[in-house]
């Protein structure tokens, strides 16, 4: 078994709390049938370090646990599970596409966040809101795909930009990234 550092640790357990924390913040945006969360930007650090797999799935896991003791996520236990697999799902897949970049920037790894919570989360909302037809889930899904796009490419983009281009952060994200302790 590999030892993990207490770095991996402190940066999984710092991107799952800010994904926590920006998404309970604005909870009226962030759960719903018309939702953007924008914590969904942080999806996108599984480009930069393969722990931030884990930070986002368990920050996703966590907001929508808060969420539904609140009442905030009415989803529900749906929504901790299927809201949870299509992030885990989701950061898997931009973590195998870190490398395939247009101008430098990580575009195609920003499109698993928008397309797996589209159809996933998409479903979730067509299934409890309804209408349970495939124009009612095609309308969530579109509604998920853009809050995920503005989150994604808006948001999250730049900020992968930002944390390269800065050497304190990029150091903080990217120094054990050799050892590889974590999957991904």
């Amino acid at each position: 078994m590999k030892q993990i550092s207490t770095k991996t640790l402190v940066r999984c357990a710092l991107i799952a709390s800010l994904y926590t924390a920006v998404n309970l913040a604005i909870a009226p945006i962030a759960f719903g049938s018309v939702q953007a969360r924008v914590g969904e930007a942080l999806t996108l650090l599984p480009v930069l370090v393969p722990d931030a797999v884990v930070g986002v799935t368990l920050g996703c896991f966590l907001t929508n646990l808060v969420g539904v003791f609140t009442g905030a996520n009415v989803l529900g236990a749906l929504d901790i599970l299927f809201g949870t697999a299509a992030t885990l799902c989701a950061a898997l897949c931009t973590r195998r596409l870190a490398q395939v970049r247009v101008r430098g920037l990580p575009l195609a790894a920003a499109i698993p966040p928008v397309l797996f919570n589209a159809v996933i989360v998409g479903a979730e909302l067509a299934w409890t809101f309804g209408p349970r037809t495939l124009n009612g889930f095609l309308l969530q899904a579109a509604s998920v795909g853009i809050g995920q796009l503005f989150s994604c490419m808006v948001l999250g983009l730049p900020l992968v930009r930002i944390i390269e281009k800065t050497p304190a952060l990029r150091a903080w994200f990217t120094a054990e990234q050799a050892e590889k302790h974590l999957p991904g």
